[in-house]
């Protein structure tokens, strides 16, 4: 039964999400890494006291979609006591995490002795250790490979950082001092989080806050059961790849949808590999509920309750649910893009002209350092066509939705030029409506240093739709003086010197629609 009116709910709702929003604008601002403060690779969210999101930010998909593993793995941990003020991290992708990259600062909110809420922001921080700089090496099998893992543990502690996190994390990098200042921007984002949310608490009563975020869940719960109800019922498949060598490896979903549930069932997937892009379930999950939102109606309200009428099968140790000692550190930036391929794919079926074609389906991961820095970026490439048009260039897609390090910020902050940035013309598939185009972008080293890339799509394309020709594959170079150029595999690490050059052309959008 509705308790508040509808101009209240809409009210609350905006509120919690600017307190997201709040977060995020603090961490960025605070930040000292360029892959924060520039290319806003981080994410901010406020829960409820259970643990369920109540509001997200605008941030990124498969960060925010698997957060909620994070807020149940510290409140498990910790299960015998919350400290009143303390901060928690975590980044164990299988106690609450997706990559180790990408740590997560929790907040537990107290009002007068009661836990009433949590803050939380993930940030990718662009060296965790490892046996590469980056964190993220071509040849890693174990997640140790990858960097520091870190269960969940206290970060902070009346005020002061506890050095049993702190110490061992700071010793693990090769950038001790942009870690800190990136941690220190996350610490600061939850403290204003929390002041806000307080400030609601202490308005309200902890009994009219719970009401209210009981009603925004049950709103959100409502309008995503509508929507499903308003798709028809039946049962749609899908299957694509990911690129492993030679090898083709198998993602494949089943949907159904039944009087306003969805159930997608992944079990059939293939097993977990001897590489670095299996996905941990929180991933899935995360790339489950993007999918859907892109196939219903995307102004449902992003909060927990509107993942209800959603359930998610998968087969522990499969590549879509690995089990530990995975390594996992691309299963969350590559093989979350294939995921949500899979899913769109089979919701097409579901709700045609509302899906579009493939988007480029990787992120390009660009990973470069050595002993004194570490860059990180993901390149954009060609969205997927659809009913309304043509697919967008240039531009992030699917999982992640970063912006680029700006050319003077990047030479101004490590070794290398850039000597070309632009679109990569008719790299879209063909199409009634033409997939987006991708980018070529080439950098020339000015020092020795160590390169991993992490990409797909380099073999088999993105699909078009409904009669739409696929977009272009990527290709990755080096080119190295006096040398001819070498066709790099999607996914690698190397060495490079000092007037080498790396050139990324990412993939293009599929097609929609037949010509004519």
């Amino acid at each position: 039964m509705v308790s508040i009116d509808a101009i209240a709910l809409e009210v609350a709702r905006n509120q919690f999400a600017s307190i997201a929003e709040e977060m995020g604008s603090v961490l960025r601002r605070t930040a000292y890494s360029p892959n924060i403060k520039e290319r806003v690779d981080c994410s901010a969210a406020v829960f409820v006291a259970d643990g369920e999101m109540l509001a997200q930010a605008e941030h990124i998909p498969v960060h925010l979609g698997s957060m909620p593993a994070a807020i149940h793995a510290v409140g498990e941990a910790f299960a015998d006591g919350l400290e009143p003020g303390a901060q928690y991290a975590v980044n164990d992708p299988f106690r609450g995490g997706t990559h180790l990259n990408d740590l997560t600062i929790v907040r537990p909110i107290f009002v007068d002795g009661e836990l009433v809420a949590w803050v939380a922001n993930r940030a990718h921080h662009a060296d965790v250790g490892g046996e590469a700089p980056g964190s993220m090496p071509a040849h890693a099998t174990r997640v140790d490979q990858e960097g520091i893992v870190v269960s969940p543990m206290v970060a902070l502690r009346n005020g002061a950082w506890d050095d049993a996190f702190l110490m061992p994390f700071l010793a693990a990098t090769r950038t001790p001092e942009e870690r800190l200042g990136d941690l220190s921007a996350q610490l600061g984002a939850n403290e204003v989080g929390a002041a806000r949310i307080e400030e609601v608490v202490r308005k309200e009563g902890a009994d009219g806050f719970r009401r209210t975020a009981a009603e925004l869940l049950s709103y959100g719960e409502r309008r995503m059961t509508a929507a499903l109800e308003a798709l028809p019922d039946g049962r749609w498949q899908f299957e694509d790849v990911m690129e492993h060598g030679e090898r083709l490896v198998p993602i494949r979903v089943s949907v159904t949808i039944d009087g306003g549930q969805l159930v997608a069932d992944f079990s059939e997937s293939a097993d977990q590999v001897a590489a670095n892009f299996n996905a941990v379930e929180a991933v899935t999950a995360s790339c489950v509920y993007y999918a859907v939102r892109v196939a219903t109606d995307p102004t449902i309200p992003a909060n927990g309750g509107c993942y209800r009428p959603i359930r998610i099968v998968t087969r522990p140790g499969s590549i879509v649910s690995a089990r530990p000692p995975a390594a996992v550190a691309a299963g969350n930036v590559e093989t979350s893009q294939r995921i949500a391929d899979v899913m769109l794919g089979a919701l097409a079926g579901a709700a045609p002209g509302r899906v579009p074609a493939a988007s480029q389906g990787t992120m390009n991961n660009v990973l470069i350092g050595n002993d004194r820095f570490a860059y990180y970026e993901t390149v954009a490439g060609g969205q997927g066509a659809w009913m309304g048009g043509p697919g967008e260039s240039g531009i992030q897609t699917g999982m992640t939705n970063t912006k680029n390090t700006p050319i003077e910020s990047l030479e101004g902050h490590y070794p290398f030029r850039v000597l070309r940035y632009g679109l990569r013309a008719g790299s879209g598939g063909d199409g009634a409506h033409r997939g987006g185009d991708g980018i070529e972008r080439e950098l020339e080293f000015t020092e020795a240093a160590t390169v991993s890339l992490m990409g797909e799509r380099r073999v088999v394309p993105p699909w078009g739709l409904d009669g739409g020709a696929a977009g272009a594959t990527g290709e990755d170079w080096l080119i190295r003086p006096g040398s001819p150029p070498e066709r790099l595999p999607g996914k690698v690490t190397l060495e490079v010197g000092p007037r080498d050059r790396l050139l990324v052309r990412t993939p293009g959008g599929g097609g929609w629609g037949p010509i004519g």
